[in-house]
Formats: C-alpha cells, sequence, structure tokens
C-alpha cells in the first residue's frame, strides 16, 4: 500500500511524466511486493531553485534531471528486496527516459496499517492488510 511522491523539475513533457510514473509503478509491482491496483501517486513540478540538491553528494552528478522518489508503505521490506528495488528503478528509469542513474534518489519510509484510511473515513486494519497481502 505505497503513495508516493515522484518530485521533479518543472519542464518535463506529460509523456515523461507518464514514463517516469508507469516505470515506478511497475518497478514496486515487480520488485517491491506491491499488488497492481495499489497505485497512488503525486506528481510534483517545482520551479527551477525550489527543488534543493546537492550535485554529488553520495553520487556522481546530479543535473536539472534529478527525480526525487519518496515512498510511503504499510509493510516494512527485506534490506535485500530494497536494494533490488533501488537498482531495478534507476536502471528503468534511465533505460526508458535517458535520464542517468545519478539522477534517481529514492527515500523509503514505512508505517503501521492503522496510519492509514483508504475511505470512508475507515480505520486500515492488520487483518485488511493480511487479506490485501500487504
Amino acid at each position: 500500500m505505497p503513495f508516493s511522491r515522484i518530485m521533479v523539475q518543472t519542464g518535463r513533457s506529460e509523456e515523461a511524466l507518464k514514463i517516469i510514473s508507469d516505470t515506478l509503478h511497475q518497478t514496486l509491482v515487480d520488485e517491491f511486493n506491491v499488488p497492481p491496483k495499489d497505485r497512488f501517486q503525486v506528481i510534483d513540478e517545482y520551479p527551477e531553485g525550489r527543488l534543493i540538491f546537492d550535485e554529488t553528494y553520495l553520487s556522481g552528478k546530479r543535473t536539472s534531471n534529478y527525480i526525487l522518489f519518496l515512498i510511503t508503505a504499510g509493510k516494512p521490506r527485506e534490506k535485500e528486496m530494497k536494494a533490488r528495488f533501488y537498482q531495478v528503478l534507476s536502471q528503468r528509469i534511465s533505460e526508458r527516459t535517458g535520464i542517468s542513474q545519478d539522477d534517481v534518489m529514492v527515500v523509503v519510509q514505512f508505517t503501521n496499517p492503522d496510519d492509514w484510511s483508504f475511505s470512508g473515513g475507515k480505520l486500515y486494519t492488520i487483518q485488511e492488510a493480511v487479506n490485501e497481502g500487504n
């Protein structure tokens, strides 16, 4: 049950944003044990100077193509699964958009099922999480 924010600098085409969004979702399904219909995303676009990042911190060289994925997930994943997800996502983004893997940053945060209400003001419970496979 992840909720994802995709943060980019303004100027990308709708087609490019769709490719980024679709790539994130497909990688979550393939590598992060997310059901195909569990897709909740927001794309935030920032004007130049409003998406601030260091060009080289723990990376090669970041550019204005920088993308920050902030993923809030409902159940913890093993370290190996997270590592594979990060690698596959950055590789797919690079292959499908031409954006350097150095421009892809991912932050994953985990919550408890009762931190979510999917609709109707109802608390999402552990049992529902088990039933949904999340």
